[in-house]
């Protein structure tokens, strides 16, 4: 479908890569690799036309149609959403406009008998066929396929795109893009802004899709669950993998140790070399063989093994002093903007050592109650803050945070206690901030540059609750691995905001639920609650196909007497049959690791991880069967 051939862009005589070759086929999925700068992004660009190369060229076989998910956007103000997406249909919208110009002009035109009246009929009918042809009476129903898995409520479809924040704008973006139909898709970081269902309802569409798919994105789990293929940028020149992200690092790690020990070689062979050279070029009976030894040392490709700098970014998160048991409890709380309840009535307590994740569609209130919490925003209802709490609050948008006039070691010195201060720069340098860049102006920093010195910062002063909106935004995938390891080893309580399922697999052992304007806890890691949420989704389908069915049969069936009609269930009992069905799926899930583990020390001798881990477990499951006995004998009250 696409050729890539020779292709060079550089700046300023320094190269960003170098005679790239490779090709793009029908079914490919292609995941773009490398470090932040290798030019994932800008190959992209290259690819939709959007920049040109320094050299080579990119050629298409044929008509191939290309659609490119852009950062900036170009709404036109007073459309609705519906109609924003409708514009992913040119072709149709035109033929539409053709028929209905038609029908007007029939409508009023008297000259029945006339060749331009049935010229027009002919036109009509050419149009009416070309329209069916083309599937535009079906358009509908994919636009409100599309709009409702990218997280649009059929509510939202009359409203006006610019009533929607600039992460929902960019969803609309993308739902023209899907509905395009394009031979090539290229998506640069699709799943920003997404809410984890939306990012699983991505995944299965793009999966299915007809066309290719080029995509550069951040989320592991979302890579190896989409990709067939990766292509790594590095060096200058690109490793093409015939395998998704999971097993190209594997691939990967292979080829470095290969590339590691050939490096080692030939620098043995250079260094020998260069012994000879030294022994004989004053030599005049051997000037000519130190000349040709000379010229063929000239002549050697020198392997280049890349340097991942982020290994460097080395970060520890150390808890202050020891708060009481219970960090958070919360009676009836809620919150509303204006006539707007974003959620209400929500019961729970946190306790000190807890690892939580905030989950659920965008709007729903997560990143509302981790600014309560921090006690950014008031509130309704009651909410207690233990003692000796000192919370250390990550926000998701950090350029309304930090201080854009002010340079980087300023912004961390502003963070500083008198104990910190004097290891402000060598912690600047674990985040990368070395030398003269600590004097650069925060407002010119990147976002992934603005979140490692809002984490940088978070360093500086001792707390015991971390509270992270986000954290992971704009972090590569090796950053991301290091920040989660650390906050796995942060002995403090933890609450996360995040839509990346791989970084809170093994990270949050539980999960509130924000929908439908309640916050629901669920005990259990992101897979477990995924699982669950799966099945409920069914349910929910099947209660609705059922209700839909009955209701139809209504007129049919006998009125049943009052005394015999079943009593609704109430709130509380709903939320306790939630909650037991969360502790069984849990104890489903923690007694299969137990086994796993009990047949693993079998075969091998364990460490003092693998027994630390096996302890955590045993804990968890008598913990969580003490959770279900206590909420059983609760829903039987």
């Amino acid at each position: 479908m696409i050729f890539v051939q020779n292709l060079g862009l550089h700046f300023a005589g320094t190269y960003l890569f170098d005679e790239v070759n490779f090709r793009i086929n029908k079914n490919d999925r292609i995941g773009l690799a490398g470090k932040n700068g290798a030019g994932k992004s800008t190959l992209l660009k290259i690819l939709a036309g959007e920049q040109p190369s320094t050299e080579g060229s990119v050629e298409k076989e044929g008509e191939v149609r290309i659609g490119f998910l852009k950062q900036d956007l170009d709404f036109e103000q007073g459309r609705t959403v519906w109609d924003e997406a409708k514009q992913a249909f040119k072709e149709l919208n035109n033929i539409n406009e053709k028929i209905n110009e038609i029908n007007h002009q029939l409508a009023t035109r008297t000259d029945y008998e006339s060749d331009e009246y049935h010229e027009l009929i002919h036109d009509l009918t050419d149009l009416t066929d070309r329209f069916s042809h083309l599937g535009g009476y079906n358009i509908d129903g994919e636009i409100e396929k599309i709009l409702k898995g990218l997280g649009f409520k059929e509510s939202d479809f009359t409203k006006l795109t610019y009533d929607f924040s600039g992460g929902w704008r960019m969803r609309i973006e993308l739902a023209k893009l899907l509905l395009e139909e394009n031979d090539v898709l290229l998506l640069d970081e699709p799943t920003n802004h997404l809410d984890i269902e939306s990012i699983i309802w991505l995944e299965s569409f793009l999966v299915n899709y007809k066309g290719a798919v080029v995509l550069v994105s951040h989320d592991k789990q979302f890579l190896t669950n989409v990709t067939n293929r990766t292509i790594e940028i590095s060096n200058r020149s690109i490793q093409d993998y015939k395998a998704n992200y999971t097993q190209y690092l594997i691939l990967r790690q292979e080829r470095k140790e290969k590339l590691i020990q050939s490096q080692k070689n030939q620098e043995q062979e250079i260094k020998r070399t260069e012994q000879l050279i030294g022994k004989f070029r004053y030599k005049a009976s051997k000037a000519s063989f130190a000349q040709s030894l000379i010229k063929k040392l000239d002549k050697v490709e020198r392997i280049e093994v890349e340097d991942e700098d982020v290994t460097r970014f080395n970060i520890r998160f150390e808890p202050s002093v020891t708060p009481g048991k219970i960090i958070f409890k919360a009676e009836n709380l809620g919150k509303s903007f204006g006539e707007h309840t974003v959620f209400q009535q929500a019961n729970f307590y946190i306790e000190r050592g807890e690892k939580i994740a905030f989950v659920g569609q965008n709007g729903q209130g997560k990143t509302t109650l981790a600014k309560i919490l921090d006690n950014i925003l008031p509130y309704d209802g009651t909410l207690e803050t233990g003692h000796n709490v000192q919370i250390g609050y990550f926000a998701q948008n950090q350029a309304e945070v930090l201080n854009a006039n002010k340079t980087i070691l300023e912004e961390a010195e502003d963070s500083a206690t008198e104990e910190s201060r004097p290891k402000v720069r060598d912690l600047l340098g674990s985040f990368l901030f070395q030398g003269d860049e600590v004097q650069k102006k925060v407002s010119v920093l990147s976002g992934g540059e603005r979140n490692r010195l809002a984490l940088c910062k978070l360093l500086l002063r001792p707390f015991n609750t971390l509270i992270m909106d986000e954290p992971t935004n704009h972090l590569d995938i090796q950053s991301k691995a290091i920040l989660k390891q650390a906050l796995k080893n942060f002995k403090g309580t933890l609450i996360l905001v995040s839509h990346d399922r791989e970084f809170l697999e093994g990270l949050a052992h539980k999960i509130f639920e924000f929908r439908n304007g309640e916050v629901k806890e669920f005990l259990g890691g992101i897979t477990e609650y995924l699982d669950y949420r799966k099945k409920e989704n069914m349910r929910e389908v099947d209660l609705e196909r059922s209700t839909s069915r009955k209701s139809k049969e209504t007129d049919k069936q006998p009125i049943p007497p009052k005394d015999k009609e079943v009593q609704p269930k109430t709130k509380k009992q709903r939320k306790l049959e939630d909650k037991l069905a969360s502790l069984e799926a849990a104890i489903k899930d923690t007694e299969t690791k137990i086994k796993q583990t009990e047949d693993r020390f079998i075969q091998e001798n364990p460490n003092q991880e693998q027994i630390d881990e096996y302890t955590g477990l045993k804990g968890k499951i008598e913990y969580l069967n003490q959770e279900w006995e206590k909420t059983f004998n609760q829903l039987n009250e």
